[in-house]
């Protein structure tokens, strides 16, 4: 396996914006310095070079550089810095990016093009933790190849290694790009009996071994430019005071959560990668205990099983006297009319007697108690719930693997633990000794593939066969290097397997052959050591088997999971791969060990906090001044273009009229559906776009978590699909069809003419007027700051150019010879409008010409039958509706009507227990009929049955209401031409009607001769 790497706008932006800083700094060739070796032990040897090359100091004046930075501010909608940050080095920037965008991507990038730009070439990278500077490592060797291919140059990297310091000579003579790896622990561990460890002293002593010379000044001497990675992580005053001893030359942060901000130059933070899909979306399992009055029962629902030849069964798992006495707990089927007390044999069930399944998730019992997916009852034992979790990971992570299987992508899950011990430990003797959790999972794994092995697809049954519970998982927990168990690869215990790698190097070192079919891990467990800095694109359930009172930040826990997959062949499943559908494969599974509600309340306060500064409202003064990029030239939004861009919100509904954000956006933005800017601001989209989605909207948060529900199940056809009433129905509209139309073009534009006299309403353009109020609201810290306003006034003079005639023939379909005739008939009062608000006087004449030429193509459709048909298997394609949507059916054809609305809901409910009704269909919309105003889908096909023999056939549009009133004219076009072709081509008994409930078609059939 090769990952493939891809030049992504984003990471570009973020890089740009870095060099950019540096705007104006000459481009020297690297400072030459002799490279003092220090006393070396055979004074007559000559060395072959004694030139060193150090970064060239910055020349650009504070002043310079704090403009520089306060352009990238404003072009990327940062609150602009008022001085340059107090820190190390000339300047102290910080880089925002959410976890699992790329940021070790960014910043490696960000150093080749700082060498090309400005030639500097000496860079450090300082990490917190041992795995994050793995990652960093691997980093580099995987994305080798592909700057090499950018750039045409390596850069030349190294681990800080104090057993090899030889190393940092390297470093001081080479001229190319040089880039040192160094942990904290290597310069800036905590102080021990007085003074510092062994290992952080080497660096600040006089070695005997590298000429009597500290590392220290060897690597000052270079003046790097220091790169902090997870800087949060490295505010102690030791580490601080190190990175002051290497004498950088600036200092550049990268995380996604900084706690000390410095001069900020870029911001990707957390709802901005979600919303532009660069990470997964999360799904939350959670589970809490509950105790009934009552009983000391112990009930886990563990699973609903659907099935299409039986009703849902409830695996239910409860305690059992088994042969011996002994009482035991064990999962068991049950049906609707099941008594519990029978099947356990405990008295502690009693009146426990399931009434309902719902497929939705829950089971009720005769005496009122409901249990829901995720609930325990009566079990507060702590390790009981983590066998719960661990079962519901491994269930996740197969309903996972078996879809990802199919697409070639490697599932893995990820447990964090709160003691390594339950995982693993060591005798006297050295020997492994299986820990709890250990023994658990390989019990849960055994049990789960032999109960489900055989509903599976084969071919991923065999891919499960290949491998034993004992083989699929793995530890890295970092106490073990202490013992040199476990991690360092050099003591660990062979697996039994023909090319055994340790733990450590897999993890940490060989991300491709951990994501290769061949490797049987898939599933991993660790205490702290991965909690941060470490991550894999293909961690899609995340276990946390901690105690209740962890303290572990969940954002730090749920960003080892976040970044975007990858295939077999290392291709990333982006939405540029897989379109708007990437969040349906990019699915982070949390099991928490708390309830959804607490799980999600306190992610989403922790995501808050971290969240770069938002203004809450779009307003005037939110738009006006902001720079934005058109191509490579940046233009800044005047008033007018603010003053449109709130009529064009308001105009679509995507703001309310307090300003907010509200859900006709969101949805917009869900389905990339967002109405288009008026032509003369296309320029400005893509910007325009970009300053609304900064705008801060709670709800936005909720989405980005939600919870994990059933899912949906496979909805075949089932037999009364083969029900000769509906055959009968189904051949009779089972056609697919094209159409002609003619219509009068005078007579159109008369209609035109009379529509836009009696109905155009023009609001007067509105443009800037400054107010002394304050009423703008921006989040910060949680609470509110005001800043100066504008509100809107009226004017009546517009100085841009249009092309009228054009824009209008544009938006309604016609020759600028009919628009022409129109405008030339309407009232003069009427077209004067146009000077007052042009735009949205060519979106409403051309809407309601539109309007009346829908009028007239339902009048003069002709439809004509092709040879076209549809296959059945439109009916059995797996819906994305939740399963909250999935109404268990009796008469239709397949098992689940899934509905679009509470009506159509109940619509189908009546269906199933009216007497009149034999079979029935939910058509899908794919099931198309074509119309000269767009496509249309049609709701329903019903059999019906009246003085219990004749067969009606009906073709049903579900509405809320009879009234055309409530329908605008495009939609009443569409159902109109669906009533003419249905009611043209239709036998005696085929009828095609709007109804609103039931009832109405009850109506309708009385109707029917």
């Amino acid at each position: 396996m090769k990952f493939k790497f891809k030049i992504q706008q984003y990471q570009t932006d973020a890089v740009e914006n870095t060099v950019a800083v540096f705007t104006g700094q000459p481009s020297h060739t690297m400072t030459e310095f002799r490279i003092d070796r220090g006393v070396q032990a055979q004074p007559a040897f000559e060395f072959d070079d004694e030139t060193g090359y150090r970064n060239h100091h910055v020349e650009l004046d504070a002043k310079t550089l704090l403009q520089n930075i306060n352009s990238i501010q404003n072009l990327y909608d940062i609150t602009p810095s008022t001085s340059l940050s107090k820190g190390i080095g000339a300047v102290n920037l910080d880089i925002e990016m959410e976890t699992g965008t790329g940021k070790t991507y960014v910043y490696i990038k960000t150093m080749f093009e700082l060498n090309k730009q400005s030639v500097w070439s000496k860079f450090i990278i300082v990490v917190p933790s041992i795995a994050i500077r793995e990652g960093v490592a691997k980093s580099f060797s995987m994305l080798e190849e592909h700057f090499m291919e950018h750039y045409g140059k390596k850069a030349r990297w190294f681990i800080y290694n104090s057993g090899n310091l030889q190393q940092l000579d390297s470093f001081s003579s080479d001229s190319g790009l040089s880039v040192m790896i160094i942990n904290t622990q290597a310069f800036a561990a905590s102080m021990k009996e007085g003074g510092r460890s062994k290992e952080s002293r080497i660096i600040y002593s006089k070695r005997d071994e590298f000429g009597s010379r500290r590392p220290i000044d060897v690597i000052a001497t270079n003046r790097p430019i220091i790169i902090m990675d997870e800087p949060q992580k490295m505010e102690g005053d030791a580490t601080q005071a190190g990175i002051k001893r290497f004498n950088p030359l600036f200092v550049l942060n990268y995380s996604a959560t900084h706690k000390t901000k410095h001069n900020t130059i870029y911001a990707l933070d957390a709802l901005d990668a979600y919303r532009q899909k660069l990470v997964k979306r999360i799904h939350v399992k959670g589970f809490e205990v509950k105790n009934l009055r009552g009983t000391s029962g112990y009930l886990y629902l563990d699973n609903i099983v659907l099935s299409p030849k039986r009703p849902p069964e409830a695996r239910i798992e409860l305690e059992t006297r088994n042969v011996s006495g002994n009482i035991i707990r064990k999962i068991k089927a049950f049906a609707v009319g099941d008594n519990l007390c029978e099947e356990s044999g405990l008295a502690e069930y009693d009146n426990f007697v399931v009434s309902e399944i719902n497929v939705n998730g829950y089971v009720t019992f005769l005496n009122g108690v409901t249990i829901r997916r995720g609930e325990v009852i009566g079990d507060s034992n702590e390790l009981n719930m983590q066998r719960v979790q661990i079962r519901e990971t491994i269930m996740s992570h197969f309903e996972k693997e078996r879809q990802l299987f199919k697409r070639g992508v490697k599932c893995l899950s990820l447990f964090f633990i709160d003691e390594v011990a339950k995982y693993k430990s060591y005798d006297e003797n050295g020997e492994e000794v299986k820990g709890v959790f250990q023994k658990i999972f390989e019990e849960e794994y055994a049990r789960l593939v032999n109960d489900e092995l055989h509903i599976w697809d084969e071919d991923y049954n065999d891919y499960l066969r290949r491998s034993t519970p004992q083989e699929v998982h793995r530890g890295y927990f970092s106490i073990y290097k202490k013992t040199n168990r476990a991690i360092d690869g050099k003591v660990e215990k062979k697996s039994g397997l023909s090319n055994d790698i340790s733990a450590y190097d897999l993890i940490l070192k060989n991300k491709e052959r951990l994501l290769s079919f061949e490797e049987p891990t898939r599933f991993i467990f660790s205490h702290s050591a991965l909690r941060e800095g470490w991550d894999n694109p293909n961690v899609f359930q995340i276990c946390t088997l901690r105690h209740s009172n962890s303290t572990t930040a969940k954002r730090q826990e749920v960003g080892r999971g976040l970044r975007i997959c990858v295939d077999k062949n290392g291709v990333r499943m982006d939405r540029e791969l897989l379109g708007e559908d990437v969040h349906e494969v990019n699915k982070l599974t949390v099991i928490a060990n708390e309830s959804y509600a607490d799980f999600t309340t306190a992610l989403q306060r922790e995501t808050l906090e971290v969240l770069r500064e938002r203004t809450a409202k779009a307003t005037i003064a939110y738009f006006e001044g902001r720079q934005i990029k058109i191509g490579e030239e940046i233009h800044t939004i005047s008033e007018t273009e603010a003053s449109r861009i709130i009529i064009y919100l308001e105009d679509n509904g995507y703001i309310d009229e307090d300003k907010h954000i509200t859900p006709d956006y969101r949805e917009a933005i869900a389905n990339a559906c967002v109405a288009p800017l008026p032509p003369k601001q296309q320029p400005i989209s893509e910007g325009v776009t970009r300053l609304i989605n900064s705008i801060f909207d709670p709800k936005a948060l909720e989405d980005m978590v939600v919870e994990e529900k059933p899912t949906t199940p496979d909805n075949k056809l089932n037999d009364n699909f083969n029900k000769a009433e509906f055959q009968a129905l189904w051949n009779e509209i089972n056609h697919q069809y094209v159409y002609t139309v003619n219509y009068d073009s005078n007579e159109l534009i008369d209609k035109a003419i009379l529509h836009i006299n009696a109905e155009l309403e023009v609001k007067q353009l509105r443009y800037v007027m400054v107010e002394g109020t304050q009423d703008e609201d921006k989040v910060t810290d949680f609470g509110n700051t005001h800043s100066q306003s504008k509100r809107l006034t009226d004017v009546c003079t517009s100085t841009v150019r249009y092309d009228l005639v054009g824009d209008i023939a544009k938006g309604a379909n016609l020759t600028r010879r009919t628009v022409v005739k129109i405008l030339k008939g309407i009232k003069e009062n009427k077209l004067y409008l146009f000077k007052n608000n042009p735009e949205e006087f060519i979106r409403k004449v051309a809407s309601i010409i539109k309007e009346q030429k829908s009028t007239m193509i339902v009048e003069a459709i002709r439809y004509n039958m092709t040879e076209g048909k549809y296959d059945s298997n439109i009916f059995t394609v797996k819906s994305k509706t939740d399963f909250d949507r999935a109404y268990e059916a009796k008469k239709h054809i397949t098992d689940y009507v899934f509905s679009d609305s509470k009506g159509e809901r109940q619509f189908a409910h009546d269906l199933d227990e009216a007497n009149e009704v034999v079979v029935y269909a939910k058509l899908p919309r794919t099931f198309q009929i074509p119309t000269p105003v767009g496509n249309y889908a049609p709701d329903w096909a019903i059999a019906m049955k009246k003085d219990g023999v004749k067969h009606i056939f009906f073709i049903a549009e579900t509405k809320g209401s009879m009234s055309s009133m409530d329908l605008n004219a495009i939609e009443k076009a569409k159902i109109c031409c669906a009533e003419k072709l249905f009611n043209s081509i239709s036998t005696a008994n085929v009828k095609y009607h709007k109804v609103a409930s039931y009832h109405n078609l009850i109506d309708e059939i009385n109707k029917v001769s």
